[in-house]
Order: C-alpha cells, then structure tokens, then sequence
C-alpha cells in the first residue's frame, strides 16, 4: 500500500482535467477517479496495462457486437463503456504516479483507432448478418472514415494554430531585443487557466468602457479605462486596474511568451493583439483551488503586472474576436459549460462513439443513432473549421498591426 497517494479530492485535481467532454464528466470521471485512486494505492499495475486491459475490453465488446442479437448489443455497450472508463484511467494513473511516457501516448492513441474500427465493423457486420441491410456496411465504412477524418483535422487546425501563435511570438521577441516591450500572453491561456471567471462581468465591462457616454471611465473602483476605436474587430481598447499586482499573476501562469491557446472575450474586446489588462484581472480573481498561481490582476504600480520591478505590462493577443462578435451568445454558453467543466465542443469524438457503439445498440436503433452521431460530429467538425478560418482572419490583423507599429516606431 502506498501511503504518498493524496485524499480523493486531491488526486480529482491532479487528474481530472479542466475542461472535458461532457459524457466523461459525468458519466466517467465520477467513476474513475475514485477507482484511480484505489489503483495507485493498492497495486502496482502500470498506465500501459491498464491500456492493454482497455484494449482488450473493447475487443470483447467487439465480439458481442457480431452476435447481433439485442442481449448482445446490450452486452457489447455495457462492456464498451468499461473499456472507455479503464481508456480514461490510464492517463489519469500516469498524472498521478507520475509514470507518463511518449510510448504510452502512442500506445494509446493506436489502440484507440483499433477499437473504434473494430468495433465498427464488428457491430454493422452482425446488424447486417441480423438484418440482410446493406445500409450496414456503408455504415461501417462511415463511422472509420469519420473517426479518422476528425483527428486529421484536430492535428492539421492544431498545426495551424501553433504556426500562427509562433509568428506573432516571433514578431514580439524581435520588438524585445529593440526596445523594452511589453511581454505576451493569448487571452484563452487566461481564461482557461481560470474556467470559473466570470466572462459575462468582463463583456459588460468592455462594453462599457467602448461606449461614448463612458469613454475614459471603467465602472468599479479604481480602474481607469483608455477607449482608443469603437467595438468592431480591430479595434483598440487599453484596460488599467488601479489595484496593485501581487505575486503569482496571470502573466506568470502563461510564462510570458511561451502560452499559447485559443482566445474567448467579448466583442467590444478591442483587436486582435489587445492590451487587456483589466479582462485579465477580472477573468483571474475567480479561479478556484486547481488554479493556484493564476490568481491575480495587473497594476500600474512599479512592481509591473507580474508583481515583479520593472516587468513590463503583457500584451494580451486576442485571436478569435471576429468568431465572438459574429457569435456574442457564444461567450454566455461557453462561460456556463466552463464552470462545470464541460467544453464547448459538444459532439466530439467521444460523443460521436458512445452514440453509435452504447446508445444505439442500448435502444436496438442502430442506423438511427449512427445517422444522427455522424451528422452531429460533422456539423460542429464544420463550425471548427469555420472559427479556425475566421482565426486566421484575425491572425492577419494581427501581424498587419506589428508591421504598423513598425512603421511608427521607425517614422
């Protein structure tokens, strides 16, 4: 027995991750994590077995799949969903022993496009042998493609993102080495570091300070607001709290340049590349226990933002601001989800599998819920890839707005 494993609520925050789908939230966590736990206190089995041993589940759900018959059906969901609960166990053991590795990644990723084709083919073969459908077998060709056309597109959007935060960090390093700059950091670092913040308060207050009637004043205390150009993206709005900074900022949690995520704020945020630092505050104060060291806001004293002397303010790059003023209901939606950790990708992969391989054949409906989970991932895969276009779009103002500087500084 190990006696260096945590009390339950500790290793909920080591392992559980901030945001997540919805089915593990609700339907995985609350069961895996107490099983974790007990694993790592109890035994010395490793996250590669317990990988293998997912494995193995899901090729026993396979067979029962095949069978055909709805005991069976009923049989192979059950155990599928077994599978996925050890699937989510393995990371979790290895975040909390601190037995990781890059082959157990590998491993793991591998095994799970196995299952899900295996257990495609397996269940639409034995609906097609119960049934005669040729349906079945398009069915199957579909659900593989599907699965494997949306990890190419999360790699290739992920590839996408990483280049453009690269660029801009590039841009903000050579503006260093000339002159004393302000460091970086992307809003959605912020945000998600602190998914409890309240957004819906810092929209509001964007737009206020964006509005003519209060042009110069921020509502609340302390706080002093330059409103440089109007709402619409590419605007310019400057935020300074008047409250001192204190140790453990929020530029500190995002290590200057080196963060980078997708960005959320209103549409009244200002540009692309922002300077937000009352947002930042506000969206901060809220973040509970799991975000230690992310907790604070920005200040004009000498101490700088970062609580360090100094530190030059952090220019807060906002790239999804046009996603945001096309979509202003988005931010509500996503602030409601975050504090119950559920991401705002509603229908991912794993919703897409757990439709087809556990709710159709639990409601012997196979092809209706294969149909609808398959037209589900696809619909919000397209909204992906719509925001990513609508990202790059804000990415060329971005650098557009760099090479402006440039010219000013240089004029």
């Amino acid at each position: 027995m190990r006696r260096d494993i945590p009390p339950l609520a500790e290793v909920r925050r080591i392992t559980e991750k901030k945001r997540d789908a919805w089915w593990t939230v609700l339907l995985v966590d609350p069961v895996a994590t107490p099983l974790v736990r007990f694993t790592a206190m109890f035994t010395r089995v490793t996250p590669n077995q317990i990988t293998w041993g997912a494995f193995l589940l899901g090729l026993v759900s396979a067979a029962c799949f095949a069978l055909g018959d709805w005991r069976w059906l009923v049989a192979g969901a059950v155990v599928y969903h077994l599978s996925f609960i050890l699937d989510c166990m393995d990371g979790k053991v290895a975040r909390l022993t601190g037995q990781g590795s890059v082959f157990g990644a590998w491993l793991d990723f591998v095994f799970d496009r196995i299952r899900v084709a295996v257990c495609a083919i397996a269940l639409m073969a034995g609906q097609y042998h119960r049934t005669g459908e040729t349906l079945y077998i398009w069915l199957a060709l579909a659900v593989v493609g599907l699965d494997t056309l949306r990890y190419i597109n999360s790699l290739e959007i992920f590839k996408i993102r990483h280049s453009m935060r690269k660029q801009i960090k590039a841009r903000v390093r050579e503006a260093r080495r000339s002159e004393n700059t302000a460091e970086l950091a992307f809003m959605e670092d912020l945000l998600r570091s602190n998914p409890e913040a309240d957004i819906e308060q810092d929209l509001r207050a964007a737009a206020d300070s964006a509005s003519p009637q209060t042009e110069g004043v921020l509502p609340g205390p302390g706080t002093e607001t330059t409103s440089v150009s109007g709402t619409v993206p590419g605007s310019v709005s400057v935020f300074r709290s008047g409250a001192a900074a204190e140790p453990g900022t929020v530029s500190d949690s995002v290590a200057g340049a080196e963060s980078a995520t997708v960005a959320d704020s209103g549409p009244a945020a200002g540009s692309a590349h922002s300077t937000v630092h009352s947002a930042v505050n506000s969206t901060a104060r809220d973040s509970g226990p799991a975000d230690s060291g992310t907790d604070s806001g920005t200040g004009d004293g000498p101490e700088g933002p970062t609580g360090l002397p100094g530190k030059p303010e952090a220019r807060v790059i906002d790239l999804h601001q046009e996603f945001r003023h096309r979509f202003p209901s988005y931010l509500r939606a996503r602030s409601f989800l975050l504090r119950h950790r559920i991401r705002t990708h509603l229908v991912s992969g794993i919703e897409f599998q757990m439709g087809v391989f556990i709710v159709g054949p639990l409601l012997d409906s196979v092809i209706e819920a294969t149909l609808v989970s398959a037209s589900l991932i696809l619909v919000f895969e397209l909204a992906i890839i719509y925001k990513l276009l609508l990202s790059t779009r804000d990415f060329t103002r971005t650098i557009d707005s760099f090479e402006r500087d440039e010219v000013a500084t240089a004029a």
